[in-house]
């Protein structure tokens, strides 16, 4: 079974201002679809791991054949990444950013003492990520949360850990808009944050 591209839950200027649409239409149908192909590309010669789902595959990296492993890791890390990054994202509405009640919104405040800590430390990690990668909100088996960084399309999967919110920091996914201003991308992307997504990921 082939890998595809998924449709966007929203048009491409959706997240305006906040992220343009000239970046969201390239990194979607230009760097999310090449990670897709790439992808498939790999799994192509093995059949006998192609109806594995990737989530599976990156929890087992090592199982992975040696020869596609490198493949799998950095194509299909980029398209799970991706396809979760789509998703933790909605049209920004007044008051974005805030944190909405729910049960993810008390275990952040449990876990780093207010949401506005939580953020902080995000924020922090994100701008520490060297070069290109991931920031990522995870649970782990316990069901406590924390804070990673991941390299390039790593995923919090190889960790043994559940993404439930991440941030691409790759440039190119703000230098149209922000050049090398990664401090304001990271200002700006918390007012499209879909916090719904975020607790039902958690709840799965």
């Amino acid at each position: 079974m082939k890998h595809e591209l998924p449709k966007l839950p929203y048009a491409y200027d959706a997240l305006e201002p906040h992220i343009d649409a000239r970046t969201m239409e390239i990194h979607h149908t230009k760097h999310h679809a090449i990670y897709v192909t790439k992808l498939n590309e790999a799994l192509s010669g093995h059949p006998e791991i192609q109806n594995k789902p990737l989530e599976e595959m990156l929890r087992n990296i090592d199982s992975v054949p040696e020869d596609i492993r490198g493949a799998v890791r950095n194509h299909g890390g980029g398209h799970l990444n991706h396809s979760l990054f789509w998703k933790i994202m909605k049209s920004p509405v007044q008051n974005g950013g805030i944190m909405s009640h729910g049960k993810i919104g008390q275990l952040i405040n449990q876990n780093f003492g207010d949401f506005q800590k939580f953020r902080e430390e995000f924020n922090k990690t994100a701008l520490g990520v060297f070069g290109s990668g991931w920031t990522w909100l995870v649970v782990d088996d316990a069901g406590k949360l924390s804070i990673i960084s991941t390299p390039n399309q790593d995923s919090p999967f190889m960790k043994g850990l559940r993404p439930i919110l991440g941030l691409d920091v790759w440039e190119h996914a703000y230098y149209l808009k922000y050049q090398n201003a990664r401090p304001e991308y990271l200002k700006a992307w918390w007012n499209v944050v879909n916090w719904k997504e975020v607790e039902n990921r958690f709840n799965k």
